[in-house]
């Protein structure tokens, strides 16, 4: 699974998971799956305009790690990414919400367990 925090202005990009969709109603750095043989930083690009409808940057990777749900593993490559110059607006499109928070608001929001770990990297990266 491939993720991006996306920056802007101070703020970064939150994702809101459909009801019907395991971990219902939680915000999550959106990304997706690596197709077999897919660079990751060419599958978040996909998995963003697929997802979000707009165009990214990815900047640098933060550390990849493994989260256990209990009953699925996955694989976790985050990176930092940057809306291109002349991009659309992101619009959910296999989301409910999108929310622009600053880092200090991230604990206001019911985030996926896999993005803590995603959150701290961020952190130890912008400190």
């Amino acid at each position: 699974m491939v993720c991006a925090v996306i920056e802007r202005g101070g703020l970064v990009l939150l994702a809101q998971r459909p009801p019907d969709k395991l971990l219902p109603l939680k915000w999550e750095f959106a990304g997706g799956k690596v197709e077999a043989g897919e660079d990751p930083a060419v599958a978040i690009v996909r998995e963003i305009r697929k997802e979000l409808g707009c165009v990214i940057r990815v900047g640098r990777a933060l550390p990849a790690f493994t989260h256990d749900y209990g009953r699925v593993v996955i694989e976790m490559i985050p990176f930092v990414c940057a809306l291109e110059a002349g991009s659309p607006e992101p619009h959910p499109h296999e989301h409910v919400a999108l929310a622009w928070a600053r880092l200090a608001d991230l604990a206001r929001y019911d985030l996926a367990a896999a993005d803590y770990p995603v959150i701290d990297a961020y952190r130890r990266l912008s400190s």
